[in-house]
């Protein structure tokens, strides 16, 4: 980036090295067995990407929520005790198969660390998914991921009750092996310090009420958003690897909605894959969740050997 794009860019940016040096004293409170835990299908995380990239995020994150905590107490003041504790919620944001869902476990872990905010929740969005019966009906089942595939009142509703402090706020639950909504099964939010949101349409606008009353944003409840980013031929080759490794593993369990591809040749599991890729994900990654990179205020930047080479944070 040149000197005058980078002055007036919304982001100062830092290569990986910059970024490194922002922990500071941070300490790792990970272990190894730790992260093969939270590590997703594929994914290469270790524990130097930890200490390079998510603890000195974790340490910005920390300063964060104990300034809006700040702010909450000035508030608490000024109305003489009468508001409930507001969870900081972070929203996570990008495509599928780049490592959404490692990275929010990751940070659930370590800012759970930090003494001023011990209670830190996850919800995945993929919950809010239309059941499979509801989008095979809408025809909707090659959109599945799509903005319009989601529950989004659902979604607004439940981060509304969170925002308003309410105790026990339940959201539901997805399959990735039956590939549905789990009917009995739900989350369980009870007053977190701290709620991770990661999905793949987290920061999707859409166009606003006329009235200008309704919320019309699952973005518009997020104090912080982070969007991890790669080119698309990497996230297309990660996307078929980790395809090849789920028709070895998930595939094969006859509850897995996928089982008819476990018994594909080599040949055949790379063309399904790329056809899914290019049909589904490669059209939903263009046209709804690139889009929204630029809203996020951090943006993690990942190349084809799975780490994170840039950070781009916005600028207050």
């Amino acid at each position: 980036m040149d000197a005058e794009a980078s002055t007036l860019s919304p982001y100062r940016m830092f290569a990986r090295t910059q970024w490194a040096a922002l922990r500071a004293d941070t300490p790792l409170t990970l272990t190894a067995i730790d992260l093969d835990e939270m590590r997703g299908l594929n994914d290469r995380v270790n524990l130097d990407e930890v200490v390079a990239i998510y603890l000195p995020l974790s340490r910005l994150l920390n300063l964060y929520v104990a300034a809006t905590q700040e702010l909450f107490r000035a508030t608490q003041q000024f109305l003489r005790g009468v508001e409930h504790k507001v969870p900081y919620i972070i929203g996570i944001a990008g495509s599928v198969a780049v490592g959404k869902s490692t990275t929010a476990r990751i940070l659930e872990r370590l800012l759970a660390r930090w003494p001023n905010h011990p209670k830190v929740d996850l919800v995945p969005t993929d919950g809010f998914l239309l059941r499979n019966t509801v989008l095979e009906s809408e025809g909707l089942m090659n959109r599945k991921g799509f903005p319009e595939s989601y529950d989004l009142q659902a979604l607004l509703r439940f981060l509304s009750a969170i925002k308003a402090g309410k105790r026990n706020v339940t959201a539901p639950v997805y399959s990735h092996l039956v590939y549905d909504v789990m009917p009995d099964q739900v989350i369980t939010i009870d007053q977190p310090d701290i709620l991770i949101v990661e999905g793949l349409n987290v920061l999707q606008t859409g166009r606003p009420p006329r009235d200008g009353l309704a919320i019309p944003y699952v973005s518009d409840f997020f104090d912080f958003s982070i969007y991890m980013d790669a080119d698309e031929d990497v996230l297309r080759t990660w996307y078929v690897d980790r395809f090849f490794s789920l028709r070895a593993t998930a595939f094969r369990d006859p509850r897995s909605y996928f089982h008819r591809y476990a018994q594909l040749s080599d040949e055949e599991t790379r063309n399904t894959a790329n056809r899914i890729w290019s049909t589904i994900n490669l059209r939903n990654l263009r046209e709804n969740v690139l889009p929204t990179r630029q809203r996020a205020d951090l943006i993690l930047r990942k190349e084809a050997d799975h780490v994170i080479h840039s950070v781009a944070l916005r600028k207050l």
